[in-house]
């Protein structure tokens, strides 16, 4: 007798044959569920996790020395002081007249183009996941920075208004 189980779909009660995990009915969900469950094996396996910070994360003393840090107690206390000076709000969307509360930390000028900048409380703001995306997209086509890029020589911004304006496709007023 073959092995079954139950379908994954909420509500349905239908019996499928081992390894399918979803009945005929629904089996348009079958890929999708796939490929969530690799996403899940491959965010989980310590082999891929070895390799990202060996290779990726650290791949040589200056991000070595960058990622360190990041576990200073001197960040925690500016991480803190930055949260709580802006109200665990993100500071990119409030320049799009949007209130998203955000619980990280991003340096405006990034560390890689100027080292000088990474304990200054006046290069901190509080970033959304999203925003955070969009401005990492944004600083590595204007400071080159980021793996395979080169840094350019550009001038720095360090106004969160200016940015945010840049970062969505604005253009940036002298």
């Amino acid at each position: 007798m073959p092995r079954v189980r139950r379908c994954r779909q909420p509500g349905c009660h239908a019996m499928v044959n081992f390894p399918d995990h979803y009945c005929k009915q629904h089996y348009e969900h079958e890929a999708e569920y796939l490929a969530s469950r690799e996403r899940w094996a491959r965010s989980h396996d310590k082999l891929y996790t070895h390799k990202y910070n060996t290779v990726t994360r650290n791949r040589d003393d200056t991000k070595r020395q960058q990622y360190n840090f990041y576990r200073t107690r001197q960040w925690s206390h500016l991480r803190q002081q930055v949260l709580e000076r802006d109200h665990y709000l993100c500071a990119y969307c409030k320049v799009k007249g949007v209130i998203t509360p955000a619980k990280t930390v991003d340096h405006v000028v990034p560390i890689e183009f100027d080292e000088a900048l990474k304990a200054n409380v006046d290069n901190l703001a509080v970033i959304c996941g999203k925003c955070h995306r969009l401005k990492t997209d944004w600083e590595q086509g204007y400071y080159g920075t980021g793996q395979g890029n080169e840094l350019r020589q550009v001038n720095e911004i360090h106004d969160v208004q200016s940015v945010g304006v840049l970062m969505n496709g604005g253009t940036q007023r002298d």
